[in-house]
């Protein structure tokens, strides 16, 4: 595969790289702050924290929009630096002209309300769900979705507003071929789940609910994510209400994990899903930090990398043929009579649950569908904050067959809407398929995989993933990069096959 290429370069292409880098320079600062506020900040800290955080996403968005920029992208779109797809130059003209012409629409002063309104909701939401206090979170919600209509009609969309604000997580996508794409796999799903509901079979989840020492937890999930290619030297582990991956750079990359000592999934499987995106960051070519050559595809390529490692590697029975062992050990009073094939069974237990981030893989994309439709009506104004918890009880029990006790457990599970990430939620959905079509063509490049996961050999997918995915950084769209590497367009097939064989085998039909 070569998407490289060499070519030569002209002081105009220069000067727009310097101004590129230097602009990633101050955004990684920003990254920094907003770690810093999810992490270790002091609670009073709070609202200047807001206004250091706008004030910074203003600086950048004038360097964003600054004419001279324009003049540079306009001056490049017809040199020979942009006439062969998919090499570096092209790469970098392409995708800062459509990331131009996007922040050009955009006052700054829209750009630093959002931001403000970002850090403030989601600092409300740290204060207000403990307590199941949807009354006090509900003006800032209403807030942010007013702003985020804004954007929307200041970018500008064909079908559905939606469409403008999805376009920030998956560059291209649309609302109505997402909507057909999880349509086609929901057909499949809620067979499935019926299926595993019927059987009887009922897993050994008392054993993930015993005594599991938050420091131990720490200990042993960052052993995991280091063997699996996660470098600590380059990022670190923290606490925090709401996991997340951030950072400053390929070189500062920060994970973060929330510990339940009654419950080893809630902790362990952050870890893993946080360390496919750290993993992702650290690989992408370090020499282009700053350009869309050194930037990650979308964000459903991105959580093809979490899911693939929380799932398809971390769940899989050869995995934990390697790592059970040192797990016994790490808990010796919560396991030590445990046989794996029951701990298996129990890590992947499937039934309708509440919490989307705690849910089994045959389950996960039905929180997704009722987070995809519950949004659209938000932005679109058909739904009022006011009756969000009545549509979110009916959705859940429409789509799992169940109800939430209280609004903490319901709409306010989720951090993402607070913070103004409207159209992050099909990327997971998005990465569960992207993940399952790419570990099928990896099993065929690679051979038995199984077999090197129960040797501890972690190496050989991880190099797969640097070679056709971290290495090309924006040089393909996603849809794109699934053709290239698979040689298909993205379907659900590979995801439902393994789906339907792995439950099939652990609930016995």
């Amino acid at each position: 595969m070569t998407t490289r290429c060499e070519m030569p370069t002209s002081s105009t292409y220069d000067k727009l790289c310097t101004h590129v880098r230097e602009t990633a320079v101050l955004a990684s600062a920003q990254g920094l702050l907003e770690w810093d506020e999810r992490t270790k900040m002091p609670v009073l800290a709070g609202p200047y924290r807001a206004e250091q955080v706008a004030f910074l996403s203003g600086l950048i968005h004038q360097r964003q929009t600054a004419p001279e920029l324009g003049e540079w992208l306009a001056e490049l779109a017809d040199s020979p630096l942009a006439t062969e797809p998919h090499s570096e130059t092209e790469t970098v003209i392409r995708e800062l002209r459509r990331t131009y012409d996007k922040k050009t629409k955009l006052p700054q002063s829209l750009v630093e309300e959002l931001t403000r309104a970002s850090i403030l909701g989601q600092q409300a939401w740290v204060e207000t769900r403990p307590k199941n206090d949807f009354a006090s979170f509900r003006p800032l919600l209403e807030r942010m979705i007013e702003l985020k209509r804004q954007e929307a009609a200041a970018i500008g969309y064909e079908d559905t507003p939606y469409d403008a604000l999805l376009d920030d997580y998956e560059p291209g996508e649309t609302t109505a071929n997402i909507t057909r794409v999880l349509a086609a796999l929901r057909e499949r799903l809620v067979p499935l789940v019926a299926r595993i509901a019927e059987s009887g079979k009922r897993a050994p989840v008392e054993i993930l609910h015993r005594n599991y020492p938050v420091a131990k937890q720490e200990e042993f999930g960052k052993r995991v994510a280091a063997t699996l290619g996660f470098n600590f030297d380059a990022g670190r582990l923290d606490i925090t209400q709401h996991p997340f991956c951030g950072g400053t750079g390929p070189l500062d990359v920060r994970l973060t994990t929330h510990y339940d000592e009654r419950f080893f999934n809630s902790g362990f499987y952050s870890i893993l899903h946080e360390a496919g995106h750290g993993i992702y960051e650290q690989g992408l070519p370090k020499e282009h930090y700053g350009l869309p050559t050194g930037s990650a595809i979308s964000l459903g390529i991105h959580e093809s990398q979490s899911r693939s490692f929380e799932n398809l590697v971390g769940r899989s029975r050869a995995f934990w043929g390697h790592f059970y062992a040192p797990l016994q050990q790490a808990f010796p009073e919560a396991l030590k009579d445990v046989p794996l094939a029951d701990f298996y069974f129990a890590i992947n237990d499937s039934r309708p649950s509440l919490i989307r981030i705690e849910a089994d893989e045959a389950t996960y994309n039905l929180h997704i569908l009722v987070r995809f439709e519950l949004e659209q009506s938000l932005i679109a104004g058909d739904l009022r904050v006011a009756d969000l918890p009545a549509a979110w009880t009916e959705k859940y029990r429409h789509y799992l067959g169940i109800a939430p006790p209280d609004d903490a457990d319901g709409c306010m599970q989720d951090v993402h809407w607070a913070a103004g990430l409207f159209g992050y939620f099909p990327t997971y959905s998005l990465g569960n398929l992207y993940a399952a079509q790419f570990f099928e063509q990896a099993q065929h490049d690679l051979g038995d995989l199984p077999a090197q996961f129960r040797r501890g050999d972690f190496k050989p997918l991880h190099d797969w993933h640097r070679q056709h995915i971290y290495n090309h950084g924006q040089c393909w769209r996603a849809e794109e990069l699934v053709q290239k590497i698979t040689g298909k367009p993205l379907s659900h097939e590979p995801l439902m096959a393994h789906l339907e064989t792995k439950f099939g085998e652990l609930y016995g039909f």
